[in-house]
């Protein structure tokens, strides 16, 4: 987990910040709490947090327009908490604002600081990835490989499996964001496939990849349907 900076808890609910202060404090996690925008604010100002726990509910503040201004000037991972099923369009519009994680209240503190770490890891190893060669390297995952260099895919027997320009994106788009609901739009962003305007083409590009992937592409065990959201790739990846 990255060492410097700190967790900032942003909710109108006191009961809850100090408990998930304590929680993430007590699990070594440096942790800063805001009830609203101005005391956001001054946590920047201060320094960099290294990531934000936001609340969508933030009484007079909106949590999405609060969103809207940490992504105008930061890339710092945001973790986004919702109400239930009502919410479910906040949660979808928190994603593609630029979220990168969201978690439903009530939530267990122990999942929050699975999802934390996760999160935190995610960001190590994209600034990792991030200085190295983009043409070199590449991603290991359920004894699949994806080199980079060359673009290929080579499957659990070392045979090369051929991918088009389009499901090459988009596994990579996957790959570079592994157990994290992503949506349409993001897909759609990340794999720059705009010929079809409509966000069903990025079900087809799943599709194909699912057939090449999948052992059942009926029952899909690694690009896993996120309802209401979009996909996720449902299994670990270890770059290299």
């Amino acid at each position: 987990m990255h060492a410097v900076g700190h967790v900032v808890v942003v909710d109108d609910d006191p009961a809850l910040r100090q408990m998930v202060m304590k929680y993430l404090e007590e699990h070594n996690v440096p942790t800063r709490a805001a009830c609203n925008r101005s005391e956001l604010k001054h946590h920047f100002e201060a320094g960099r947090p290294s990531l934000i726990i936001l609340d969508l509910r933030l009484g007079q503040d909106d949590g999405l327009d609060v969103l809207r201004e940490i992504r105008s000037h930061s890339d710092v991972p945001v973790i986004i908490t919702t109400g239930h099923r009502p919410d479910e369009i906040d949660r979808i519009v928190g994603l593609e604002l630029g979220a990168d994680d969201y978690i439903v209240k009530p939530f267990s503190l122990r999942e929050l600081l699975a999802r934390v770490r996760a999160v935190l890891r995610r960001q190590e190893i994209g600034r990792a990835a991030r200085g190295r060669d983009p043409e070199r390297g590449g991603y290991r995952f359920n004894g699949w490989k994806l080199e980079r260099r060359g673009r290929k895919l080579i499957d659990p027997s070392q045979a090369q499996v051929p991918l088009s320009k389009g499901e090459y994106a988009l596994l990579l788009a996957f790959l570079e964001a592994p157990q994290r609901p992503l949506t349409r739009e993001h897909l759609l962003q990340a794999t720059r496939i705009h010929e079809d305007i409509f966000d069903r083409s990025i079900d087809v590009q799943v599709l194909r990849l699912r057939r090449k992937l999948e052992v059942d592409p009926s029952a899909p065990r690694v690009i896993q349907t996120e309802r209401g959201v979009g996909y996720i790739f449902a299994v670990p990846v270890d770059p290299f």
